[in-house]
Formats: structure tokens, sequence, C-alpha cells
């Protein structure tokens, strides 16, 4: 990989974090609001979910 495949794939990452609040910042804010009820291991698992179903595009993708 090189090095624009890497910072166009971050650009993307940018877009599409943006597009929620964009849309819906009340949505945004409210999602957020409840994030913050859940606890570390909570928020742990959905991070482990969130490399695991990247890794495995990757791997379909490569």
């Amino acid at each position: 990989m090189d090095s624009d495949t890497f910072w166009a794939a971050l650009a993307l990452v940018l877009v599409i974090e943006g597009l929620l609040p964009l849309a819906s910042p009340a949505g945004w804010r409210n999602m957020f609001a409840q994030i913050l009820r859940l606890r570390d291991g909570q928020i742990r698992f959905f991070g482990l979910c969130s490399i695991a179903v990247g890794l495995l595009v990757l791997w379909f993708v490569s």
C-alpha cells in the first residue's frame, strides 16, 4: 500500500464520520449521550467489533 492510498482511506473515513453530524446534529448529540452511559467494557467490545469487521472487509477486498 502506498501513501496515497493511506491518505485517501483516511480522507474517506473523515467524510463518512462527518455525515451524521451534518445530517442530524441532534441525533449525533443524543448518540454520544448514550455512549457516555456505557461501561468501559461495552465500549471496548464495540471497538473490538469495529476492528474485526474492518479487518474482515480488508481481507475480502485484497
